[in-house]
């Protein structure tokens, strides 16, 4: 069992295991499930993130409050047309997060990977690079489990919630826990996934959380679309050999305070940053007539 990320290491090291390995093993003590059954949950759950992440490159979702819909298609139509700047991969990446997260703001169905609100993060990232390195449904599997390694983690130490820590806990941890995925994906180290994590979750430290009428739309999705760059940018630095300068412990210790120290109005209150706009304040009287 850890509960820390030098514990997860320690075993790591003694048991000459990845991370996917440790967390199956940890999963099964807890459930008394089999890994057979564990991994076919998982396979479900695979099922329903592959779903979301194409869902609305592929048709019109609409979103509950009106706010957003159709990017996730026109991201797509834009790197099948030209030449993008940031390259297919992080478009491709791109697009299936909007997508997860248009179908969540249509009340579709979503994985909450650890949020609704952070959902097309992992989806995105894990589809998109099983993608580009040729790996098969249990790769991604495996990525899927090392990711819940890591938001254990962060959930017993720190917080998922943006109600609570901003959404530096929510896309950040989603960040983190996909860029820790990928570099095993990639065949890096248990300690290259701790750096990619730590990373990760470094670059978007003290994000506020503030959403536009209240609503898991705006600036939520795109966050979402970053959040999949974020965490592979990150995974490649930790697989080109660069450590994060602060263990990825104290990291998530460091964002757990500075979310604790955000005021109400930037914790999902929709009360201050771009939810007080004036456009902000205008969508919402649009939406509910306040």
């Amino acid at each position: 069992m850890y509960n820390h990320g030098y514990e997860l290491l320690k075993l790591a090291e003694e048991q000459n295991s990845k991370i996917s390995q440790i967390a199956v093993k940890r999963e099964c003590e807890l459930t008394e499930l089999s890994e057979s059954e564990l991994r076919d949950r998982m396979k479900n759950v695979l099922d329903v993130m592959i779903n979301s992440s194409t869902k609305s490159i592929e048709e019109e979702v609409k979103s509950v409050g009106g706010i957003i819909g159709g990017d996730a298609k026109r991201v797509d139509i834009y790197r099948k047309k030209r030449k993008t700047i940031c390259g297919d991969v992080i478009n491709r990446a791109m697009a299936r997060a909007l997508s997860c997260s248009e179908v969540n703001a249509a009340m579709g169905r979503i994985c909450a990977a650890p949020t609704a609100g952070s959902c097309g993060i992992i989806p995105a990232t894990i589809i998109t690079v099983a993608e580009e390195l040729g790996l098969n449904q249990e790769a991604m599997i495996d990525a899927m489990f090392t990711s819940a390694g890591i938001g254990t983690i962060i959930a017993q130490n720190a917080t998922v919630s943006g109600a609570e820590g901003g959404c530096q806990a929510e896309c950040g941890s989603a960040a983190a826990m996909a860029a820790a995925a990928i570099v095993e994906m990639a065949g890096g180290t248990p300690e290259m996934c701790l750096n990619g994590a730590a990373i990760a979750l470094k670059n978007i430290l003290g994000l506020v959380c503030d959403p536009i009428a209240g609503l898991v739309e705006a600036p939520c999705a795109k966050r979402n679309a970053s959040g999949a760059a974020n965490a592979m940018i990150s995974a490649d630095l930790a697989l080109a050999g660069v450590k994060s300068i602060i263990p990825f412990d104290e990291v998530v210790e460091a964002m757990y305070k500075v979310g604790r120290s955000l005021p109400i109005e930037l914790r999902e209150t929709a009360l201050g940053g771009l939810a007080a706009t004036e456009t902000g304040k205008m969508i919402n009287k649009r939406i509910f007539g306040e």
